[in-house]
């Protein structure tokens, strides 16, 4: 349940065609002191997101025009919200497709409401303290372990005073860890990421860009504080981050 000690609820925005569908979730999500925002399609989708940030995404699956799965791509290419899928597709590829393009939950139609509520209350827990907007276009300054990003000269500052430069393919990487610390990213993942920004900068394979950077940014790169190895699931952005 949403903390009574903040100052204000948290915020869900609805995201499917049907307007049944969205208007009763709004009615139980609010009830349950929520506030709650819907949108019929990608488009309305988008404008919400830009104008009123919220705390979590329910998206369907199904839409007409661009779907959810495309728009939930381009939504975690920006953002750090949590998405949880409402979907009318039960197999459990689609659950995996919907998980793998970013999603942090996937709920079946028809859906018990209070199931959607304790999956929602979970993803905010796990989301809880975790900045959703760390994007250049935001922020210029991030502070991490003992370095500071400046996202418009792509350098990164140590706290005695040494500035390292970054390659293109080094900056893509740390942006795309900055925005999801603590969260285990697959190798593939990464890869996507990479691409969905609109540059193929992984020209190498995502190891090789891993291990030049840590080079760069770690005390000892053979005992990595900052980017961690996941042996079987990839990598972890390990360092608290701080906007400046």
């Amino acid at each position: 349940m949403p903390d009574p000690a903040t100052t204000r609820p948290e915020h869900i925005l609805v995201i499917d065609d049907d307007r049944d569908i969205r208007e009763d979730l709004k009615s139980y999500l609010t009830e349950n002191g929520f506030r709650v925002s819907t949108a019929e399609n990608a488009p309305a989708a988008r404008r919400a997101i830009h104008s009123e940030a919220p705390d979590l995404i329910l998206l369907d699956v199904m839409m007409p025009g661009e779907d959810g799965i495309s728009l939930c791509r381009s939504i975690v290419r920006l953002t750090a919200i949590p998405i949880v899928f409402i979907s009318a597709r039960t197999d459990e590829i689609d659950r995996i497709v919907g998980l793998e393009v970013g999603a942090d939950d996937y709920i079946c139609k028809p859906f018990n409401p209070r199931e959607l509520l304790a999956r929602v209350r979970s993803v905010l827990r796990r989301s809880n303290g975790r900045d959703r907007d760390m994007t250049p276009e935001k922020t210029r300054y991030f502070e991490f372990d003992r370095w500071t990003l400046d996202t418009a000269k792509r350098t990164v500052t140590r706290d005695d005073g040494v500035i390292v430069s970054l390659s293109t393919g080094e900056y893509q990487l740390l942006m795309i860890f900055i925005a999801r610390p603590q969260i285990v990213l697959s190798r593939e993942r990464i890869v996507e990421l990479s691409h969905a920004e609109g540059a193929d900068v992984f020209d190498r394979s995502v190891d090789s860009q891993v291990s030049r950077f840590r080079r760069k940014i770690e005390r000892d790169p053979r005992n990595p504080d900052i980017i961690q190895t996941v042996w079987g699931g990839g990598y972890v952005f390990a360092a608290d981050v701080k906007k400046l």
